[in-house]
This record gives structure tokens, sequence and C-alpha cells, in this order.
């Protein structure tokens, strides 16, 4: 089993923990915000995962590469592609609903 741990600056005084641990082709990824403690949506494990350092205090943020390329071959490759994939057809709506709504305003004026 590999692991690795980061200390990342977020909304508290003190940094939280974020953990990776990576056997054969199971991937876990732990972190002590808020939202990690209650298995939600934390963007400290997500942002690691995507190869971005922001907030490290630990002085190792060129293991978060290691981690990023831990991701290869695991369910946690596939889910975290389904939410990218969900979140750019969240912003295609998010634009598209926009523009109807000027449209809608312009055919108000007519």
């Amino acid at each position: 089993m590999e692991l690795l741990q980061f200390l990342v600056q977020g909304s508290a005084k003190e940094p939280y923990r974020v953990t990776f641990q990576k056997s054969d082709n199971n991937l876990s990824a732990y972190c002590t915000c808020p939202a990690g403690d209650n298995g939600q949506y934390c963007k400290h494990r997500f942002n690691i995962l995507g190869g971005i350092a922001d907030g490290i205090v630990s002085g190792n943020e060129l293991e978060v590469n290691i981690v990023a390329s831990w991701l290869s071959g695991t369910d946690v490759e596939v889910a975290l592609n389904e939410v990218m994939d969900a979140e750019q057809r969240f912003e295609r709506a998010k634009r598209e609903l926009s523009a109807a709504k000027k449209r809608l305003a312009v055919a108000f004026r007519d």
C-alpha cells in the first residue's frame, strides 16, 4: 500500500489533513474538513486528484503529481469523469438558459 498526506490550508485556522491511499486498483482519499468528515464532496481531495497544489502548506506540493498518477484505472477515475462530464453539461445548460432568458426579454419588448 502507498500512502501520501498533505496539509491544506482551508477556511479553518488549522490546515486540513488530506490522505490518499493506493493499493492495487483501489484508491481512497480522506480529508479532515467538515465536508470530508461527512463523506461529502471535498474540494481539497479533488483539487489534489486534479493535479492542483493550491493551499498545500506541508511542503510536498510535488507529490500532487504522484497522487494524480494513481487515479488511472481506478473506480475513482470513472466517478470523477462522470462528475466532470456532468459539470460540463451543467455549464452548457446554464449558458443555454441565459440565452433563452435574453430571447424571452426581447420577445416581451416586441
